[in-house]
């Protein structure tokens, strides 16, 4: 089974990105120990603090969808319920 690749973009209520980016950080401790995940990277742009970019690897589509289950990952839903502008998830297949 080949890996699964996520780019996601998460966009703050502007008057919420301190609050976001707090609960971002926590999010990627806990899911760079979840099983299944490679890579788990969270950037911010540099002209826009407001947006925030995350280049995942998954070994697989299953592992993704357990650590969506999980209660950090609950635990940033909440957290974050009402504070989010925008969020796009692009799942990638890499070709070469």
């Amino acid at each position: 089974m080949s890996e699964l690749i996520l780019v996601a973009k998460v966009v703050a209520k502007k008057e919420s990105v301190e609050l976001v980016k707090s609960e971002l950080l926590k999010l990627v401790a806990f899911a760079r120990e979840d099983e299944g995940c490679k890579t788990y990277l969270c950037h911010e742009d540099q002209n826009d603090p407001a947006v925030f970019m995350f280049y995942e690897v998954w070994e697989s589509q299953a592992l993704l969808e357990k650590h969506m289950t999980t209660e950090g990952f609950k635990a940033y839903q909440k957290a974050v319920d009402g504070h989010i502008a925008e969020k796009v998830f692009n799942k990638l297949t890499l070709l070469a």
